[in-house]
């Protein structure tokens, strides 16, 4: 098996069993705290996500970087001086982001959220653990652009499995047997947090070629890769913009109860990225490696091979969510307010992400070359958008509003950055991804979901719902393997061995 193979299928498992365990648990969660307090877990992802910005590109600049400098051995110190230098620094802007949260602790509980259901003093003391949960977490993705960097994603992903089990399994536990606040969970996260980021170091640390030399402080290592860092930065910025500013203003237009239900819906069709991660993780690399050596067939034929082994991991799942929300609602909480509140936001935010999802080669592909700009503009005009959006939309329709608009920004995408992109790289090779890429396999998955929802037109028991979307999903898998070419060929190949 080739390293690209397995990356992907460490990437797939490793995502797989974190989706997994949140699934599994937030049903869990939401018994033992209730939907107000889990609601605070939504504000914690958002502040995460809004003060992951100080990794001014760091993250990705790393892996870039350990994906260049590994292919030559001359530059095995330059490599151990890099993740040193931007370590110290990234543990820096860690330990400001933990102080800052617990300053503005007050005013957040106080002047921002609607918590009516929860005291402010156990508002403010939540908000406190979350500022440290964040200060040791944040370094994990640091560490993380490294190891994938390394091409050592299969390691990575170990970490990752043991971790989220054991988040998951001792928050039950926590909850059940200790104490069934919101402030016992912020404080397991915080123990957790700090583990899995010790591991991810100690092993990038193992992983790099050792040279007899300590790695050092070079502050000159940082003009050689500022430009880049810059970039990635802001586009960093304006990615969470476009991800979170929805969830900020949200959290002030609603009640802490209905952003409870909202934050439900994002996290399920957040799982998509489960999907998309492993791909996108496994290539970017190899994509960097194929762009530095100059072998454009080679980077073509990736290009669309990973392009269209997206559509075919995607599309099923999220068309068929798309078309069976309240099922699939009813089926994982068991709580029909709940899938009355939260199906037809899953449905529109499972599809904005789906398009999301569809984006992400063709990013790698531009990171590759070191070319920023497209993405950072193009996310700069969609947030302009989006902020008038949300406050048009939210008054009038709640959070459904919100999730509409999160499809028309990613719509954008697709129809006007994709062709922008394809005029400078590859080019000629944007309508195979319209068509092969993309068009093919999304064309049978509707046409199968649709008829699977037109078939099952009656109520029945919860066990032949789940038969029959099982069915579903596997022929609308089966059918758009076979409708991407180069998946489907690759398919025949491994058979025929």
């Amino acid at each position: 098996m080739s390293q690209i193979k397995r990356n992907i299928v460490a990437n797939f498992f490793g995502n797989g069993w974190s989706a997994l365990m949140s699934l599994l648990f937030i049903p869990l969660y939401i018994h033992f705290m209730g939907i107000t307090a889990y609601g605070l877990v939504g504000i914690f992802a958002t502040l995460q996500t809004i003060f992951g910005l100080l990794d001014m590109g760091l993250s990705a600049t790393l892996n870039r970087e350990m994906a260049r400098l590994s292919l030559r051995s001359e530059k095995n110190q330059e490599m151990r001086n890099l993740v040193r230098t931007m370590e110290l620094i990234y543990w820096a802007i860690s330990a400001i982001i933990g102080i800052a949260v617990v300053a503005i602790a007050p005013l957040i509980a106080k002047h921002w959220l609607q918590t009516d259901k929860l005291s402010l003093e156990t508002t403010h003391k939540a908000i406190i653990t979350m500022g440290l949960a964040m200060a040791f977490q944040l370094p994990f993705s640091f560490y993380s652009g490294g190891l994938q960097g390394l091409q050592r994603q299969v390691l990575f992903n170990v970490i990752v499995v043991t971790t989220a089990t054991i988040r998951g399994v001792g928050a039950i536990l926590i909850l059940w047997l200790v104490s069934p606040t919101i402030l016992a969970f912020f404080t397991w996260h915080i123990v957790i947090s700090t583990l899995q980021t010790f591991l991810a170091a100690w092993f990038l640390w193992r992983s790099l070629p050792k040279t007899g030399i300590n790695a050092s402080f070079r502050i000159e290592i940082l003009r050689g890769i500022w430009r880049f860092s810059t970039s990635m930065s802001g586009i960093a910025v304006m990615s969470v913009l476009l991800s979170q500013l929805d969830k900020v203003i949200l959290s002030k237009l609603l009640t802490m109860e209905m952003f409870g239900y909202y934050t439900l819906s994002g996290m399920m069709a957040m799982n998509l990225y489960r999907l998309i991660g492993p791909v996108s993780s496994a290539l970017y690399p190899r994509l960097t490696q194929l762009v530095a050596i100059g072998d454009h067939d080679g980077l073509k034929q990736l290009y669309h091979q990973g392009c269209q082994l997206m559509s075919v991991l995607i599309l099923p799942i999220a068309v068929i969510v798309a078309f069976f929300p309240k099922e699939i609602l009813l089926l994982w909480t068991r709580n029909p307010t709940t899938v009355e509140y939260t199906s037809l936001i899953l449905r529109f935010l499972i599809i904005g992400t789906a398009l999301s999802g569809l984006g992400y080669i063709p990013y790698a592909l531009q990171l590759a070359y070191g070319w920023t700009t497209l993405t950072f503009y193009s996310n700069v005009g969609m947030a302009i958008i989006l902020v008038p959006f949300i406050f048009i939309m939210t008054p009038h329709y709640g959070a459904v509003g919100a999730a509409v608009v999160w499809v028309i920004l990613n719509s954008g995408y697709v129809l006007v950055v994709l062709p922008i992109m394809h005029r400078r790289l590859l080019q000629g090779e944007m309508w195979r991804w319209y068509v092969e890429d993309v068009g093919l396999p999304l064309t049978v998955v509707i046409m199968i979901a649709g008829l699977g929802r037109w078939l099952i037109n009656k109520p029945v028991s919860q066990l032949l719902v789940l038969i029959y979307l099982g069915i579903v999903y596997i022929i609308a898998l089966l059918m758009s393997t076979l409708a991407a070419p180069r998946i489907r060929v690759w398919v025949f190949n491994q058979t025929l061995k």
